[in-house]
């Protein structure tokens, strides 16, 4: 077994498609692609890139999820008021029990370590 991942942008494996639950949508037409660069195989841990297109709609994360914008503009708003303009090299962290919305401004990629509980 490997103990090492890079994020290598050139030699990414097959993508995946999705898209927010429809009744989550606030606004637009969001789709994701999805190139996972490592799962475990335990269903706890993943890690990769995540792009999505424009649009809005409400989240709620169980997990712990650290990102870096590589791309694009969204805006983060957390129920009770706070909210975050992420634009390209910011990193972050989701903390499980976030509750909120995704708005993205600009089309976004972004690498990502989820881990949860």
């Amino acid at each position: 077994m490997v103990h090492f991942v890079l994020f290598d942008p050139a030699n990414l494996p097959d993508p995946e498609y999705g898209a927010p639950d429809p009744a989550s949508v606030i606004d637009g037409d969001p789709r994701f692609t999805v190139w996972t660069l490592d799962d475990r195989g335990d269903n706890r841990t993943y890690a990769g890139y995540w792009a999505s297109t424009t649009g809005a709609w409400r989240v709620s994360y169980d997990e712990w999820e650290y990102c870096t914008l590589i791309e694009g503009r969204a805006i983060v708003s957390e129920d009770g008021g706070d909210f975050w303009d992420l634009t390209p090299g910011q990193h972050f962290v989701f903390r499980p029990g976030f509750k909120g919305k995704w708005h993205v401004i600009e089309p976004v990629i972004k690498t990502f370590v989820v881990i949860l509980p």
